[in-house]
């Protein structure tokens, strides 16, 4: 069972959301079928999914609105949107929110399971990835330690995991109150202030490239940018 990929399905119309979910459930994978965007987005939060399937024409939640709240806290989850809608500029909006696909109905079985496959197999590429180019730094996650040309230098874990969701998130805000409670339990102004600690420690091990900043955006979280 450890091999099974539990998948989100975020369906409202009830006959549909059955059979894609029965179907794909006939191909080994772990379906949570929910029935509007806010009971998807809880069901997120506590399952860990590896994948998303959203309609984009829910009630209390569309697609969109939901998969722009997942992005903040996953920038990698793919995510495949089912809609109606064949405008281009709806096509546009879907990417620019996170989409990494865009299945219009109707469409076959067949079509969606080998999308879900493209991206599990893109994504399992991704997170194998030891190694990241990080300016004149080279970062190896699962060794944990900076290079920057003949010095190597090691980080502890929780340096190493916040460094590495700073690069997930590079270029736009990495929220405090997410990072805290993914790497210390919870965001308490305990917690807040150690990771300020491990921030900082950061910055002095990067401060071998000046291109390299890690910017306090005040009120909200911290912004890599190199």
């Amino acid at each position: 069972m450890n091999n099974v990929v539990k998948i989100i399905l975020a369906e409202d119309e009830p006959a549909l959301g059955q059979i894609v979910k029965e179907s794909l459930e006939m191909r080994n994978f772990e379906v949570l079928l929910c029935v509007d965007g806010e009971e998807a987005y809880k069901t997120y939060k506590i399952e860990s999914p590896e994948l998303l399937v959203l309609d984009v024409m829910m009630p209390k939640k569309d697609g969109f609105t939901l998969a722009k709240e997942i992005r903040k806290e996953d920038p990698n989850i793919p995510i495949i949107f089912l809609t109606a809608k064949s405008q281009t500029e709806d096509v546009v909006e879907g990417f620019n929110l996170g989409g990494n696909d865009y299945l219009k109905k109707p469409f076959s079985m067949e079509e969606l399971i080998v999308r879900i496959n493209a991206l599990l197999k893109r994504k399992k590429n991704i997170d194998t990835l030891q190694t990241i180019e990080l300016g004149e730094f080279t970062f190896d996650l699962q060794k944990q330690t900076l290079t920057h040309k003949n010095t190597t230098t090691s980080l502890t874990h929780r340096e190493s995991e916040l460094l590495h969701h700073l690069i997930l998130h590079k270029d736009k805000v990495l929220e405090r109150s997410f990072i805290l409670k993914k790497l210390w339990g919870n965001d308490d102004f305990f917690n807040a202030r150690s990771m300020d600690v491990f921030i900082t420690k950061l910055r002095k091990k990067l401060k071998l490239d000046p291109s390299i900043q890690i910017i306090n955006v005040r009120g909200f979280g911290y912004k890599l940018i190199y």
